[in-house]
């Protein structure tokens, strides 16, 4: 095992020590703001996490009761903001190709009209459609691409246009990544979500932004907040936490430890991080993520891999012998994490796929060295589903 992993370094993500003593200003938050404002052409907002800022995106494009299409295939947070923004979550089913929905999917759940006076000559990405759908009608699509897989845009932006539906783009797995037809994630929709969260694209362990690129129909005040102390604090010493832990997970002490440290909410989980339109990341947040952003270069590889297995438990278990700690892999359910599903309500019988598919998942941690993931595959084979020893 590389001496990279042992020390808890992500190279997706920031280092042990930029995270610990990494300083801010005042003036990266402007300048990361010009950043995004540049790259996504559109108008910024750094805020606390991900969720956040999918929940201003939403409330400056929709109204209140409006019914929002959303993966089958997600966590608690992208629910959490729809539900926050007063809006009606639509799960649409999804493919064992790429965890995506496509428009096929999307064409069955559809009930009502396409919205018969949408602008023909503007495109979705350029503005909010200005005809008014029945109240039945979806009204937008929240865009995953799940693990970093990128659907079909062009298919998907057709469709948007047939039903006047507005997109928005969540980046928090495929920031980088390019649209089979060439176009860069997050530069479509009508806004772009991005989320600094543990083992995302661009990974600071907190923090999030959007980009609201097409005219807005309501006017979000900016979050403006410092964040809290507690909150600092645990973003800058969760990688020395991570590293020791995973250190000790060879005489079986890291799963304790870490455990001690959520329940002294010394460390935080992704999902529990709690939802505030009125504060912003801390300031060097903002100069690690522009670090990352301004260096991202998506090799046309999902974030996670990912494979369907026979008996997960057992790989599981086999893994863990191995030195492999998979089990805060995304997702376990088609709204993870599991302590949160049941608040969901999540309509099974319509999503039949995305069950199955979370009944088999694996997917590799973006901690892990590709060299170290070698002998994890090994494993993993003999099990896979559709493999030549199925």
């Amino acid at each position: 095992m590389s001496r990279k992993y042992f020390l808890g370094l992500n190279t997706n993500g920031p280092k042990v020590y930029e995270t610990l003593f990494s300083c801010g200003s005042s003036k990266n938050l402007r300048d990361f703001n010009e950043l995004l404002a540049g790259k996504y052409q559109g108008a910024p907002m750094l805020t606390k996490n991900g969720r956040s800022a999918l929940t201003i995106a939403l409330k400056s494009y929709f109204e209140p009761g409006d019914k929002i299409i959303v993966n089958g295939f997600t966590c608690y947070a992208v629910y959490e903001a729809v539900i926050k923004a007063g809006m009606t979550p639509i799960f649409a089913d999804i493919s064992e190709e790429d965890l995506n929905f496509n428009t096929v999917t999307l064409e069955k759940l559809w009930t009502g009209p396409a919205a018969a006076s949408s602008p023909t000559e503007t495109k979705v990405s350029a503005g909010v459609p200005q005809a008014a759908s029945p109240v039945h009608v979806p009204r937008g699509i929240i865009i995953q691409n799940s693990l970093g897989n990128t659907i079909d845009i062009e298919a998907m932006e057709k469709f948007a246009k047939k039903h006047g539906l507005v997109l928005i783009e969540d980046l928090a797995h495929s920031a980088g990544a390019r649209y089979p037809d060439g176009r860069e994630v997050g530069t479509v929709g009508a806004a772009t979500v991005l989320s600094f969260g543990k083992d995302k694209s661009i990974n600071t362990i907190t923090g999030g932004a959007v980009i609201l690129r097409a005219p807005i129909k309501h006017k979000i005040e900016a979050p403006f907040k410092a964040p809290q102390i507690s909150e600092v604090l645990r973003a800058r010493f969760y990688p020395l936490f991570c590293a020791v832990c995973r250190g000790l997970n060879y005489i079986h002490l890291g799963g304790p430890l870490m455990r001690f440290l959520i329940l002294t909410h010394q460390v935080e989980k992704s999902a529990d991080s709690k939802l505030d339109l009125a504060r912003r990341p801390p300031k060097f947040v903002a100069k690690l993520a522009m670090k990352q952003v301004k260096n991202i270069h998506h090799q046309g590889q999902p974030l996670r891999e990912f494979f369907l297995v026979r008996n997960r438990d057992e790989v599981l278990s086999k893994l863990q012998k191995a030195g492999f700690y998979f089990n805060s892999f995304w997702y376990e359910k088609p709204v993870s994490p599991a302590r949160y599903y049941k608040k969901v309500q999540f309509p099974e019988k319509d999503c039949p796929e995305a069950v199955k598919i979370t009944e088999q998942i694996i997917n590799f941690p973006t901690y892990y060295e590709k060299q170290d993931l070698k002998r994890a595959r090994e494993i993993i084979k003999p099990y896979l589903i559709g493999g030549k020893d199925d």
